[in-house]
């Protein structure tokens, strides 16, 4: 798919896409409650599909509905000898532990770019807990069987936070008691604050330490139902306020502002960059400042999917923007970096890598051209967010990547006054 968009003036409002981060959590969650579950606001991104999938592989019965999805689960019982998640980075990282509490052997799969996403932490930690496991020097088709038995173990939590995310889920149902997991060098420690959030809204509590030792409670006594309401998707919702920072001011509705999602904190680099931010409960109203955009400072070591859209805020900034955390950005669905440096220099933009930092070189206008997503889905949004300050139409090739989290987000710019041509 090729999506062609033109530089344009926003206006008006826009819903945010429901999280991915929370509809993946839940639907987890809602396969490990013996249970109903009825999950309101769902999303319905191919990773959200992936997870869907995912659970009913494993045993769950899911029924959907106009306004949100049943799911009907006796634990993990998989009715198949295999299991696939897509793209899901989240996904594979979080399931895999859980899939690990049957004792039934599982090929666990993937696709994309997840064929190139090392999974070695696995062969490090699941025979510590009991579970036999054949993986591809590191990489998928992973082969687990369990059951898993939880036991004192100490992980790196450097690579990525969803490793942590997946043992804590399945520690917590298993009823790890007395058992505590050890982390060292945990990145991305609001991701971790929403995993313990859902897994509290389900009946699990889970403590911890500085977010470096974790220790287990036993469940408390829940309801047949749970409801749950998915929220609004910080990481998308990012694009949108970006577009309205650079062509608004438009408005975006449905973001918690208490939310413990790692992306939340796009609202501060907006501010360093002097974007006009009118907050109302769920309700943002983003423009550009009375003295426009300033190059801003912003640490994403925490939130890494940030680079995105605050690269094509930079792009439009005055001055050299600088942005902490790009050793986070190898292991995406591209490495961002790299990424974001080839697209945007078709852009007539400057980004420069050094080290951990990454500087980019502020522009009067955005250059037209043709751009490639890498099959990422953040970079297709960047671009598309980009073009509407550019010097004319920006076409981004492989344009559907986008439908791996925001399916909608072409649509939603269009929805705000953009013109966009899908070909």
């Amino acid at each position: 798919m090729r999506a062609i968009v033109y530089p344009a003036k926003l206006s008006g409002s826009q819903v945010a896409p429901a999280s991915k981060s929370s509809m993946q959590r839940a639907c987890a969650a809602a396969l490990l409650h013996q249970g109903q579950t009825n999950i309101f606001n769902p999303g319905h991104s191919n990773d959200d599909l992936a997870a869907l999938e995912v659970i009913q592989n494993l045993g769950a019965i899911v029924t959907k509905h106009a306004d949100h999805i049943h799911i009907s689960s006796k634990g993990v019982m998989p009715i198949g000898s295999s299991m696939n998640c897509g793209e899901s980075g989240l996904g594979i990282r979080m399931f895999t532990p859980i899939a690990s509490l049957s004792q039934q052997q599982i090929l666990i799969e993937g696709k994309g770019s997840l064929v190139k996403r090392p999974m070695h932490f696995f062969d490090e930690i699941l025979p510590k807990l009991g579970v036999q496991i054949k993986s591809n020097n590191g990489y998928l088709p992973i082969s687990i069987q369990g059951p898993l038995k939880t036991a004192d173990i100490t992980v790196d939590g450097s690579l990525s936070s969803q490793f942590l995310t997946g043992l804590l889920m399945a520690f917590a149902a298993a009823g790890a008691a007395n058992q505590t997991i050890k982390v060292n060098q945990l990145k991305s420690k609001p991701y971790i604050d929403l995993t313990l959030a859902v897994l509290k809204h389900f009946g699990w509590e889970v403590n911890h330490i500085n977010h470096e030792e974790f220790s287990f409670k036993d469940r408390s006594s829940v309801k047949d139902t749970i409801e749950y309401t998915v929220e609004g998707d910080w990481s998308g919702a990012a694009f949108l306020l970006v577009a309205g920072a650079i062509a608004g001011p438009i408005t975006v509705k449905g973001l918690q502002m208490d939310s413990t999602q790692a992306d939340k904190a796009v609202m501060q680099a907006l501010s360093s960059a002097n974007a006009s931010i009118q907050i109302e409960q769920d309700t943002i109203t983003i423009g550009a400042g009375l003295n426009g955009l300033q190059a801003f400072e912003f640490d994403a070591t925490d939130c890494p999917d940030l680079f995105p859209p605050l690269v094509a805020l930079a792009s439009i900034c005055k001055g050299v923007s600088v942005i902490k955390g790009v050793d986070r950005l190898s292991h995406k669905e591209s490495d961002r970096g790299l990424t974001l440096q080839t697209e945007f220099a078709k852009l007539g933009v400057t980004i420069l890598l050094e080290g951990d930092i990454m500087k980019i070189e502020g522009v009067d206008q955005i250059k037209a051209n043709t751009v490639f997503s890498q099959h990422d889905h953040r970079i297709a949004m960047a671009c598309g967010v980009a073009a509407l300050r550019a010097t004319g139409p920006i076409e981004i090739t492989e344009a559907e990547a986008i439908n791996k989290s925001y399916t909608d987000f072409f649509n939603h710019l269009q929805h705000l006054g953009a013109k966009v041509d899908i070909q």
